[in-house]
């Protein structure tokens, strides 16, 4: 079966549940956390597909790295998870869950990459142009910093992108150069 059709599924169920609850806030909450403890720790998804690990472990693991307490909709639902041998897709449904979450509650991510920093009054300018073509919807946003622009900036609107980046202007060059 698709790996993600899997954690799709897992992850259209746990947002239904946790509305049910009304904790879908707060799993979103906890589901980026779990999303970024993925990301900073290479050795978490080995340590939890790992099979010689208890599932208890791999149980409190997932609830630490999430920021969960037991008891919470998120704890049932890496219980249910690992009790079906589906640990190993925690991150793909983290992602999963986030996606549906911003997809149901009209949450947008914007993406500012920027060469150097921008003082705050250019950034809000920035934001503000982006805000006001997404009028009506709600608007998660993040600032980093990538010297390899060399100049400029990059934003990313979910999948859109737009690239104002020096660096990307010299490869437009050397492929219109290389083209004549």
């Amino acid at each position: 079966m698709n790996d993600g059709l899997i954690a799709r599924r897992y992850a259209k169920a746990f947002l239904k549940y946790a509305e049910e609850k009304n904790a879908a806030e707060q799993a979103y909450g906890q589901m980026r956390q779990l999303d970024e403890a993925y990301a900073a720790q290479a050795k978490l998804k080995k340590a939890v597909g790992n099979r010689f690990i208890s599932n208890a472990d791999k149980e409190r693991l997932l609830l630490v790295a999430a920021g969960a307490k037991p008891g919470d909709c998120l704890a049932k639902f890496i219980k249910l998870v690992i009790s079906h041998n589906r640990e190993g897709f925690m991150r793909e449904m983290s992602k999963a869950y986030q996606g549906l979450y911003r997809e149901a509650n009209n949450i947008v991510q914007i993406e500012i990459v920027t060469a150097a920093e921008m003082p705050a009054a250019t950034l809000k300018r920035l934001t503000d142009v982006v805000k006001d073509k997404l009028a009506g919807k709600q608007i998660e946003e993040t600032h980093r910093i990538d010297p390899s622009l060399i100049g400029g900036f990059v934003i990313r609107v979910d999948t859109v992108q737009l690239d104002a980046s020096i660096k990307n202007e010299l490869k437009k060059l050397r492929l219109k150069l290389l083209k004549n």
